[in-house]
């Protein structure tokens, strides 16, 4: 029985960051994947759908040329693009992604790892020991308890990227990051799309008036959306998939299951290590460390935050705390801001606390917003719709951005910062930025803030007094 520094249970990308930085720092890991290296992120969700969208948004661009006084002859036609999001995966997860296990041992393809103690791993009848044990074993689609709906044959992230062909027509069960971004993928390449969800807007977790924008460009684009929605039950008659709900039935080719992720934990036999553990996901600390010393569960698993790039952090935050001798200076998940992004059309973004969230709280708060449409770089590019709202107070204390327009996805970071750091609206005023990009939204809405601080009687009193 083998003994390693550290062993690592699945190579998702909480797996891979504890797996690629520990093995860097001469550590002997013990790295293990049931299935494929690069987990769902990889696989069957963050990578393939962006893939699959850009294809979409190629067919969108050469059908609205004319948007931009470009004069098309001729006809777009959707061929293969399922067969090239596969051929970029292959791409992707070649020797670029197992250039992470270099310096690390990786058992792949040999069945599930099982904890046999708190200090032992079982993987394929052979048995590994190690002080430090790192769980990254994600999570898989929820499939809610609709009647009828196991009995049809349904996509979801897993097998939506195998598919041959797209779709006639596709029923989209859930409004979420994956449902939007699959829906409008699928409908610029020519799918026809009835988007199904039981809450009251587009991105649910996110701004309501930031969904509100997103479901005004489906609807433009022939996507439709029925918001606060009971499904009553879904069958299948000579090759049609029939999902019958309070508002009406839909008939489609297809139908994609979005409605969220959940742990599967019973294979690890957690018990036999005593971690505790819900159906949410394993227990975990601010350290990202178990009830039982030594045990790390980082990313999906935990249920903490589902993203990938939470997922990388924690893994990160877990390993330096796993390594740090020192008691007083441990790294806690909370102290870092998640910001999250959709990558549609417009993009949705978000850091900190929307505008609910900060209603909830009972914080004393304002809203400062700026419009895509009052901004010259925007109109320019024909990106109108949007905004940037910044949730903050009258000392310039930033709570929370929710960013709906083009590139929201990269705009967010500059408010993370600011959220993290405790950085003031008046810093991002006097901060710089480039003419005329996207991000000079963030500045302006730093400019306004300052100008209804400067509408006041004091300041404009002040400001007669040493003119």
């Amino acid at each position: 029985m083998k003994e390693y520094d550290l062993i690592v249970i699945g190579m998702g990308p909480a797996g891979m960051a504890v797996t690629a930085m520990a093995s860097n720092m001469e550590l002997d890991v013990l790295a293990i994947e049931k299935h494929k290296v690069g987990g769902e992120c990889l696989n069957y969700g963050c990578i393939p759908s962006k893939a699959l969208l850009k294809a979409g948004e190629m067919h969108d661009v050469t059908d609205n040329l004319e948007k931009y006084g470009i004069d098309f002859q001729g006809k777009t036609e959707v061929n293969n693009p399922l067969e090239i999001v596969q051929n970029k995966l292959d791409q992707i997860s070649g020797s670029k992604t197992m250039k992470a296990f270099e310096k690390a041992d990786l058992i792949l393809n040999e069945g599930n790892a099982e904890f046999v103690d708190e200090n032992t791993v079982q993987v394929g009848g052979n048995k590994y020991t190690s002080d430090n044990i790192f769980i990254a074993t994600g999570t898989e689609p929820f499939v809610p308890p609709i009647p009828g709906i196991e009995d049809v044959p349904r996509l979801t992230n897993l097998n939506l990227f195998e598919q041959d062909e797209v779709p006639d027509e596709l029923t989209i069960i859930g409004g979420g990051a994956i449902g939007s971004e699959m829906a409008q993928a699928f409908s610029r390449l020519g799918s026809e799309i009835n988007v199904i969800q039981i809450d009251d807007h587009l991105i649910p977790a996110g701004d309501k008036e930031a969904g509100q924008v997103l479901e005004e460009a489906f609807t433009a684009e022939g996507i439709s959306v029925y918001n606060d929605t009971s499904i009553e039950k879904i069958e299948q008659r000579d090759g049609t998939i029939y999902t019958h709900t309070d508002k009406g039935c839909f008939s489609s080719d297809k139908i994609l299951v979005a409605t969220g992720r959940k742990p599967v934990l019973e294979p690890l036999k957690l018990d036999n290590a005593g971690v505790n553990y819900d159906k949410q996901g394993i227990e975990v600390n601010q350290k990202m460390e178990t009830n039982v010393n030594g045990i790390y569960a980082v990313g999906d698993c935990n249920g903490q935050s589902l993203f990938s790039h939470a997922a990388m952090h924690q893994g990160m935050i877990a390993l330096m705390n796993a390594i740090n001798p020192l008691p007083f200076k441990k790294f806690k998940r909370d102290d870092y801001v998640v910001p999250w992004s959709v990558f549609t059309k417009p993009e949705v973004a978000q850091a900190g606390l929307t505008e609910q969230e900060a209603q909830e709280k009972g914080i004393d708060y304002q809203i400062i917003k700026e419009d895509y449409e009052d901004y010259g770089r925007t109109i320019a590019d024909g990106k109108t719709e949007g905004f940037v709202k910044v949730i903050t107070n009258s000392k310039g204390k930033i709570f929370g951005a929710t960013i709906v327009g083009e590139a929201a996805s990269e705009l967010i970071h500059e408010w993370v910062l600011a959220i993290q750091h405790d950085i003031k609206m008046f810093d991002l005023m006097m901060t710089q930025h480039s003419f005329p990009t996207i991000s000079l939204l963030n500045k302006r809405v730093a400019e306004q803030w300052m100008m209804k601080k400067t509408d006041s009687d004091f300041a404009k009193k002040l400001a007669k007094t040493f003119i």
